[in-house]
């Protein structure tokens, strides 16, 4: 017998990352752009780059050039990167705003200086996915719920984290996010299917299934809901020309805005036809419809 599915809440996450460009006056504006859009969330990193680079990847150029805010690729981070005190006031500040804060971690130190402070949960990225001090810490330590991308990473691996995660009995607070890590990715690479895959190979054990995109645009997201996602996450940004890695993958005010209506559409429509005439038919039903059946 089929039964009309009951949908969950439909998460949205603004990630402002580094998009902030190293200026909390901008990051208190992207939380006000990304609560009057309907966000939930709006999610921050957080990188102790000194333990995350060897000296040479800290001295080294940026790979492109014009988006550095450094003379080193190691500098470039450290201008991008807010101290935990900034990231407190940024805490309080959403808080004041009715928005809830997040938080991605690159590395040990700052999965340990995250934990009372990204109360919620804290998001392991894809390029840290594959650090199991970091997933150990957090599944051991951490009271909050741990979100995971899977961008750059092949089954085998997943299949490696997801086991070390059961070890430690924590993938019942796991949101595993099915993601391409291409900034921004093109769209022939932004395999929606995966989302299906994720959800039949492990939905049982885990809390939710996400999507992370990066692509441009918001007329593929919609599908993700059908397809079991419940967690979306993606890049926002105050101006997709602005200097920074991240802003072209990033959505604008309209984009994210448009995105949250959409998903909430989506979401609100996904059920099936009662037995019964639908209540706005009835009355097209007794105007136009006309039932002639043969004599026997």
């Amino acid at each position: 017998k089929k039964k009309n599915i009951k949908m969950k809440k439909i998460f949205l996450v603004a990630e402002i990352g580094c998009n902030h460009m190293g200026d909390f006056k901008i990051a208190k504006k992207l939380i006000d752009q990304a609560k009057f859009c309907g966000a939930d969330y709006v999610k921050f990193q957080k990188r102790d780059n000194k333990s995350l680079f060897t000296n040479e990847e800290f001295n080294a150029k940026h790979p492109v050039p014009r988006n550095s805010f450094g003379a080193t690729y190691g500098l470039h981070r450290e201008y991008l990167e807010f101290s935990v005190s900034t990231h407190k006031k940024i805490i309080s500040y959403c808080k004041k705003k009715k928005i809830k804060y997040s938080c991605s971690v690159w590395d040990s130190k700052s999965a340990k200086n995250m934990l009372n402070i990204s109360k919620d949960y804290i998001k392991i990225p894809s390029a840290t996915n594959m650090n199991f001090e970091v997933l150990d810490i957090l599944s051991k330590k951490y009271k909050g719920d741990i979100h995971l991308s899977t961008g750059m990473t092949t089954s085998d691996e997943l299949d490696e984290i997801i086991s070390f995660l059961s070890k430690r009995k924590a993938l019942k607070k796991v949101v595993l996010y099915s993601c391409t890590s291409a900034y921004p990715a093109e769209i022939n690479e932004v395999k929606l299917l995966d989302i299906a895959n994720l959800k039949k190979k492990y939905g049982k054990y885990l809390k939710a299934i996400g999507f992370s995109g990066h692509h441009k645009g918001v007329s593929i997201d919609n599908a993700a809901v059908v397809l079991g996602a419940t967690w979306f996450e993606r890049h926002f940004t105050f101006d997709r020309t602005a200097k920074g890695t991240d802003h072209a993958a990033s959505l604008e005010i309209d984009g994210l805005k448009k995105l949250r209506g959409r998903l909430d559409l989506t979401s609100a429509v996904l059920e099936y036809k009662p037995k019964k005439i639908l209540k706005g038919e009835i009355f097209q039903r007794n105007y136009l419809k006309k039932i002639v059946r043969l004599k026997n």
